[in-house]
């Protein structure tokens, strides 16, 4: 088992801003350390000549020139397979490390690939760690035909395996990522970062439409879509999975103690970091949330944290900007968020807020959630996105989840798009704040009223910290820090 450590990520440094690194530049150029297993199948994996028609000939469909073909790539490699596996630590984090070598069959999936993966994702569990897949893949091997093909079946039931042992999964998109390894092991991963430029999409450059788009099949054209959270520059990439590996990894349980993993203890809400005395009408309770002054999400996760890592998008096409959410250190513990940040929530923006509460609550990490919007986008767009179902996918997971949630109430509270982030009898809020049923102009409008008495109306619908409290609606009103 030869253990190549410090000295090769070293010796790759100046490599590091090409995207077109062998599988052993990869792993060197983000591991501190790394061992490659003594052999590429781990126990209980099968082997492709223990299959039918395992090792005969040109492979399983006896494609002529096949075997000529994988010498000259494992002449020109060195390697006899399309990934490298290792088991490397990255900023103290013990991790399980999968690298394409694309020189190999432009990375392609057979077999012998599927064997491995096996294996790795397997003993990821085994020793309760995560996996980093670092993807460079064309998609599956003709050569092979179905029987390449049915790998992806079996890397996603690896996948799924381990997500239910609670073992974070994350994958960097190197040039390029196509076919069945961006629609499992990349697009499958929790979270999901790209190299600058790097070519990503379920569709390689040969079998794309003549005139399709090419932004769409980049890295920078997935982030738009929602599909990645975030790109990272070669130089920047160690130390970013560095920071991810210490928020959601470390050595967890394995897989026979993942069942009984204890529930965390709820994390205490951030202090008031605005006004601190109660307003003393309803009206001017709202006048205060929309004060363009207030302290908004922003200041609240910098007051709280010590620092945070975001995900982004919601895996289904959109981006809101104005829902961030992530993970970040408190005194060493890793808490996940969700904040809204002012603006009237999209159904992008909940889809996201609900993937980072079931992902945090598959990893055993409390959550807290910063409530401020004046509701739900409720223009044409938000409704053709799915506003409605996004929303109450959003209830579902805060509803179902088994980890704790911590809400805080830092703005304005409109209607159901506020609620839906609010954990249910976990809510605090803070002087400057309030909630309602409804904004009070179309409270006002609804019930047929002029504008004289929108005012009137904001008082009776009790919406200050203060008639919240005293309405059960929330557990407290935070102090001033």
């Amino acid at each position: 088992m030869p253990d190549n450590g410090s000295s090769a990520h070293d010796a790759v440094q100046g490599a590091m801003p090409s995207q077109r690194l062998t599988a052993r530049q990869a792993i060197a150029a983000v591991a501190d350390a790394y061992v490659e297993p003594a052999a590429p199948v781990g126990a209980g994996a099968p082997r492709a000549a223990d299959r039918p028609g395992g090792d005969q000939p040109d492979g399983p469909l006896g494609w002529h020139g096949y075997d000529a073909s994988r010498a000259r790539a494992r002449a020109r490699t060195g390697e006899d397979e399309s990934v490298v596996t290792a088991v490397a630590t990255i900023g103290g984090t013990e991790t399980v490390l999968i690298s394409f070598e694309f020189g190999y069959l432009g990375g392609s999936l057979g077999e012998r690939t599927g064997d491995r993966l096996e294996a790795a994702y397997a003993g990821a569990r085994e020793r309760g760690l995560p996996v980093v897949s670092l993807i460079a893949t064309g998609g599956s091997r003709m050569q092979e035909g179905m029987r390449a093909l049915t790998q992806l079946q079996r890397v996603a039931g690896q996948s799924a395996l381990n997500r239910a042992a609670g073992l974070p999964q994350i994958a960097v998109l190197r040039d390029p990522t196509t076919g069945g390894g961006w629609a499992t092991l990349g697009a499958g991963a929790d979270v999901i970062l790209a190299l600058p430029g790097a070519q990503v999409g379920f569709a390689g450059s040969r079998v794309r439409p003549g005139d399709a788009d090419p932004y769409a099949y980049s890295a920078e054209g997935q982030l738009a879509g929602g599909h990645i959270d975030a790109i990272v520059p070669p130089d920047g990439l160690r130390a970013t999975l560095r920071r991810w590996l210490q928020l959601l990894g470390g050595t967890r349980e394995s897989e026979a103690g993942a069942a009984s993993r204890a529930v965390p203890e709820p994390v205490p809400p951030p202090y008031a970091l605005g006004v601190h005395d109660l307003p003393e009408s309803g009206w001017g309770a709202v006048v205060r949330a929309r004060d363009t002054r207030r302290p908004r999400a922003e200041a609240y996760l910098r007051a709280y944290f010590d620092d945070w890592e975001e995900i982004s998008g919601d895996r289904c096409g959109g981006v809101d900007t104005g829902m961030r959410c992530g993970f970040g250190h408190r005194g060493g513990r890793t808490i996940a968020f969700a904040a809204q940040c002012g603006t009237a929530t999209r159904p992008a923006g909940f889809r996201t807020a609900t993937r980072l509460v079931r992902l945090a609550d598959r990893l055993g990490i409390p959550v807290l959630t910063l409530v401020d919007t004046p509701g739900a986008a409720n223009d044409a767009a938000a409704e053709r996105a799915g506003a409605g179902a996004a929303i109450a996918d959003a209830f579902a997971a805060l509803a179902s989840a088994r980890i704790p949630v911590t809400s805080l109430l830092i703005g304005e509270g409109g209607s159901g798009g506020a609620l839906a982030l609010a954990a249910p009898g976990r809510l605090w809020a803070t002087p400057d704040s309030y909630f309602s049923v409804i904004a009070p102009e179309l409270a006002a409008a609804i019930l047929k009223r002029d504008d004289q008495q929108v005012q009137a109306t904001a008082d009776q619908l009790r919406v200050r910290p203060q008639d919240l409290l005293r309405l059960g609606v929330i557990r407290d009103i935070v102090p001033p820090a």
